[in-house]
């Protein structure tokens, strides 16, 4: 199971004291008291693995070291080492003691957490030419503490929708070196499943159900990680008497929950042809016409129809290929 939702205590390193100590070289006075070393800070850095935020399922407080105080001599305190967390790409870090956000988009992507507190310092940086043996020293400041939200929001360029048993996973099996589970009774697929075709990362999401928005079924769980793919894919059974009706329910949800996918493309695509005549699926493909010119009907048993799909991937594979350059 994908962990993509989390929340953790952090605390950054504080800051370690300066000194305050006098030249013990014979012959030679004055103050040689230096500055504590910086606490440690906490980043966030992106890589490609879904599953890295699996260990804050128990993990739940992250602490950065203290820098240690300064010395004699000159002798500045070592700075606590900075703590790097590995955040899959799409992980959105929500401070909740400030309000605000920041997000990992890109492997190696860093981003500061929490700042480790400055060094305090030692005596040696209050001489003057009034005060020659200054005793004055600074504490070291306190390193950033926030109660922090980690949440995954898949970044896919084509995500596959549909109410439960639609023909998702099945589809991405078929088209990509994905494993989703596939089985004839809903809600099969609990979590979402990535797939590659040649350059487009494909999201297998599970099953919506009206009413998806507001939590019910497996609910806005899963509606986040439809937020950032750039096309839809919303697959529809041929099996289902309501065919329209439940069309519009999940596009209702979607719409619902954010109004960007107003403005997203969409592919509809009818599944499991093979289980209605020819009669039938063109007077279906006529009632969506209507709504959405952009028709593809496939059977995973229909090596045809399988081909004319890998062959609009190849296209939208192409043209992603080509906005980047």
């Amino acid at each position: 199971m994908i962990i993509d939702d989390v929340i953790i205590q952090i605390k950054a390193g504080d800051g370690g004291d300066g000194a305050v100590a006098f030249n013990k070289n014979l012959n030679e006075k004055g103050p040689t008291g230096a500055r504590g070393g910086n606490g440690g800070s906490i980043y966030g850095i992106g890589v490609s693995d879904l599953d890295a935020l699996r260990p804050f399922r128990y993990t739940k407080q992250i602490s950065a070291e203290n820098g240690k105080n300064g010395r004699g001599q000159f002798i500045d305190g070592p700075a606590g080492p900075d703590i790097f967390i590995h955040l899959p790409i799409g992980t959105v870090i929500h401070n909740l003691d400030n309000d605000t956000t920041s997000e990992i988009v890109k492997v190696n992507e860093k981003v500061l957490i929490a700042k480790g507190g400055i060094g305090g310092r030692g005596n040696f940086h209050f001489k003057s030419s009034t005060n020659t043996s200054p005793k004055e020293f600074e504490e070291g400041k306190p390193g950033e503490e926030f109660k922090i939200r980690f949440e995954l929001k898949l970044i896919a360029d084509i995500g596959l929708v549909g109410l439960p048993n639609a023909g998702k996973s099945s589809l991405i099996n078929e088209v990509t070196n994905a494993k989703s589970k596939v089985a004839n009774y809903p809600f099969t697929t609990l979590e979402p499943h990535l797939g590659v075709f040649e350059h487009l990362i494909i999201a297998d999401i599970p099953g919506l159900i009206e009413g998806a928005s507001t939590n019910k079924g497996l609910g806005i769980k899963f509606l986040r990680h439809i937020e950032r793919t750039k096309i839809i894919f919303h697959l529809i059974s041929c099996e289902n008497e309501k065919i329209i009706s439940s069309y519009r329910k999940i596009r209702k949800e979607l719409e619902k929950y954010n109004p960007v996918f107003k403005t997203k493309k969409e592919y509809i695509i009818l599944t499991k042809t093979d289980t209605v005549d020819e009669q039938k699926l063109e007077k279906i493909k006529a009632k969506f016409t209507k709504i959405n010119k952009n028709i593809l009907c496939i059977s995973i048993y229909d090596y045809d129809s399988i081909e004319k799909l890998k062959k609009l991937l190849y296209e939208l594979s192409n043209q992603k290929q080509k906005d980047q350059i």
